[in-house]
């Protein structure tokens, strides 16, 4: 990460803060006795009939009589990460909105608040100072902020944040890209040339490969597309420190026409992002390569694109899939738990002790959570209490879901072993579950997140663009509590 990051211990007053051009102040619930510009904030709370304790609700930003643009917010360590960051989000995008070569972020209160409140801020800052993909012609391009400083505070995990940040940035990167720049070739293309920069071993099963091996669940989906360019990749992060063995699973569709079902244009447009949970499984792979945890990670990603033509697949054909399952297609706008199935099977043959899949894979899951929320489900309920543990932590919020047995009943199937779906959105992301738990071999855990907070207009909590990286951070934190618990004897 190029950003560089300075950090003093000395408290900012006037005089330090003098040459500062654009400043976060980030005040403790008390006002603080030692606070810069005390006396300017203090008129600007006066003629607006403010007081203080309005800093917690509503950060204010003002021009400070050196000439500086500051904003002034307090956070409460009693309210939720997911409100800290947004409170956040809200204050430092009008600073880095005038595209500054510096930031400045002066933290106030006792130790264990500084700490707290710069590692979220620095967070914050940090992962919307970053430059995204844009295809608008710029004749006088802005440069990106050079650096932050932080004043009062030394983080102890900075290092930490900036390997969260990298994953979200690939993420929110690669989630970005055009269609026409992003089909499944070129994607597989930049992959490896990821996995050659980190050192993660690759091995890719391209469509003779999974036709030879009887995949015909992803096979189903990718014959529709010329050139025959879909693609399970396998990519492997194995540290000599490794205690604990991890396969992350994304739903890699470049486009999403819907395939014979033909979306109408309102739900086509978007479908580019219909990759975003391969999207995040790499970003999460990328976190934990730059953060060195000891886990060995396989990261299995189905890509595709799910196109119409003579050789698309088409309701009520009957396919079988890799682990010997025949499926009835019901729908073919369903093409993620096809793909998904057959790469649930080789990641579970691979024998991880825990898998967590990541795919935008039911509109159920938005009517049901909107797109602040993300859902989940898994054939263990203790890992659903972990699962919002771990994004009540992170500030990726996540809603646990039904996983009974019977709803197995509604994707019954009088002449294959299994529905693909059925012809009505009755909890259709219970039973994209139900039915993707069908293709796990053995008793392995399982979380399955359906990411219906990939794009959210304004941002969402942290991230100030529409495309969030929602669930880098969240994933990356469950793997972390995982190894916590593993050194605790949990």
């Amino acid at each position: 990460m190029s950003l560089q990051l300075e950090q003093n211990l000395i408290p900012a007053d006037e005089k330090l803060l003098d040459k500062s051009t654009h400043i976060l102040f980030v005040m403790p619930p008390e006002r603080p006795s030692n606070l810069p510009f005390a006396a300017a904030l203090e008129a600007k709370l006066k003629r607006s009939h403010g007081k203080y304790a309005d800093l917690q609700k509503t950060a204010l930003t003002m021009d400070l009589p050196n000439g500086a643009l500051a904003s002034w917010l307090a956070l409460d360590a009693k309210h939720s990460t997911f409100k800290r960051h947004t409170s956040l989000r809200k204050a430092v995008k009008t600073l880095l909105d005038e595209k500054p070569a510096q930031l400045v972020i002066a933290v106030f209160g006792d130790e264990a608040f500084r700490q707290a409140a710069a590692r979220d801020a620095y967070y914050v800052a940090l992962v919307n100072a970053q430059v995204l993909p844009t295809r608008k012609s710029q004749k006088d391009k802005s440069k990106p902020l050079k650096s932050i400083k932080l004043l009062g505070v030394k983080l102890d995990d900075a290092a930490r944040i900036e390997a969260r940040v990298a994953g979200n940035t690939l993420c929110r990167s690669l989630t970005m890209l055009p269609p026409n720049e992003l089909t499944p070739q070129v994607y597989r293309d930049r992959i490896a040339k990821l996995a050659k920069a980190q050192g993660w071993q690759q091995e890719e099963y391209d469509m003779k490969k999974l036709q030879k091996l009887g995949a015909g669940a992803f096979v189903a989906v990718g014959q529709g597309s010329e050139p025959q360019d879909a693609a399970i990749v396998h990519l492997s992060y194995s540290p000599k420190s490794a205690k604990k063995h991890v396969a992350l699973v994304g739903k890699g569709i470049c486009f999403d026409t819907g395939g014979h079902n033909l979306k109408p244009a309102r739900y086509m447009n978007g479908m580019h992002e219909d990759m975003n949970g391969s999207a995040v499984a790499l970003g999460i792979l990328l976190a934990a390569t730059e953060s060195r945890l000891p886990v060995r990670i396989d990261c299995w990603l189905p890509i595709a694109q799910n196109h119409i033509g003579p050789k698309a697949y088409k309701q009520n054909d009957v396919v079988t899939a890799l682990n010997g399952t025949t499926i009835e297609v019901v729908h073919t706008d369903a093409e993620g738990r096809m793909v998904l199935a057959d790469t649930l099977t080789l990641a579970s043959r691979a024998k991880p002790e825990f898998i967590m899949d990541f795919a935008t894979l039911t509109g159920s899951m938005v009517a049901a959570v909107g797109t602040r929320y993300s859902g989940v489900l898994g054939n263990r309920p203790e890992l659903l209490c972990k699962a919002v543990g771990a994004g009540a932590e992170t500030g990726e919020r996540v809603c646990a879901f039904p996983f009974d047995e019977d709803y197995d009943e509604d994707i019954e199937s009088v002449v294959a072993d299994v529905k693909q779906c059925t012809l009505d959105s009755e909890a259709d992301h219970v039973l994209a579950a139900r039915f993707l738990a069908r293709f796990i071999e053995g008793d392995v855990p399982w979380l399955h997140v359906d990411l219906s907070a990939v794009n959210r207009k304004g941002g969402l909590g942290a991230v100030a663009s529409d495309i969030s990286g929602f669930g880098v951070g969240f994933g990356l934190r469950v793997i972390e509590d995982m190894l916590a618990g593993e050194k605790n004897g949990h």
